[in-house]
């Protein structure tokens, strides 16, 4: 059964989902955002428990009224898109696929964005209007923006904005981010919208160097991903 329910969400195209077990009779049920498939009724209390593990990105055991269950989610792998091949954006792929990132540099300066910078890591050297959209980031899906042109990271931010990516982030220091939130203010983004956006990017931890602002990087953007309280904090 586990193998058939396997083959539904494969074909489906691996969006997140969690097998179910009933712990008393052995019964499974697969459960998507969109619906189940299983063995039996699964009722809506239940349904609603199991989105939340989803939801959380936690395999868990819940209470249900008609026994426990065991939640095992299955998520295709985060992503995270990096705009500008500089040294923090070396430091940020090589410590991001550590922890098990999918990286895509976008870049369209070629001499940035090379194999010889990048080994084994999908580039893109289209302007990032395209690349981004192009991607589809959705809320397992991270942005980082670090040129400091405006030509290069505004409409990568612009259309980050337009997503669900559950971070993005511009490097630059808080006079620069003041004049980017005013651009995208320009563009026609609310406050709201804008606020979406960490700037500067990276916890507080006083990096100097690229590899540790790359660490202050990836620290928020688990703290975000994790809904840890260190993600929060006012906007620039």
């Amino acid at each position: 059964m586990k193998l058939a329910l396997l083959d539904q969400f494969l074909a489906a195209g691996g969006s997140t989902a969690a097998l179910t077990t009933d712990l008393r009779t052995g019964a499974q049920w697969m459960v998507t955002a969109q619906g189940y498939v299983g063995d039996a009724e699964l009722g809506i209390d239940a349904v609603a428990q199991v989105r939340r593990a989803i939801d959380e990105d936690q395999s868990q055991t819940i209470e249900t009224t008609t026994g426990p269950l065991f939640v095992e989610v299955w998520s295709p792998p985060l992503r995270l898109i990096v705009v500008g091949g500089v040294h923090t954006a070396q430091a940020l792929v090589a410590l991001a696929r550590l922890v098990g990132y999918d990286v895509t540099v976008v870049d369209p300066r070629p001499a940035f964005a090379t194999p010889t910078r990048f080994p084994d890591t999908k580039l893109l050297t289209e302007w990032p209007a395209q690349a981004v959209p192009g991607l589809g980031p959705d809320r397992r899906t991270a942005i980082v923006t670090l040129t400091h042109n405006s030509r290069i990271d505004d409409p990568a931010l612009a259309a980050g904005l337009r997503t669900d990516a559950f971070y993005i982030g511009a490097l630059g220091s808080r006079r620069t981010h003041a004049q980017r939130c005013a651009r995208l203010t320009e563009s026609g983004f609310d406050a709201t919208t804008i606020g979406r956006i960490r700037g500067p990017v990276g916890l507080a931890i006083g990096a100097l160097t690229p590899a540790e602002i790359a660490l202050s990087i990836l620290a928020e953007m688990t703290a975000a991903l994790r809904r840890s309280p260190l993600a929060n904090r006012a906007p620039a």
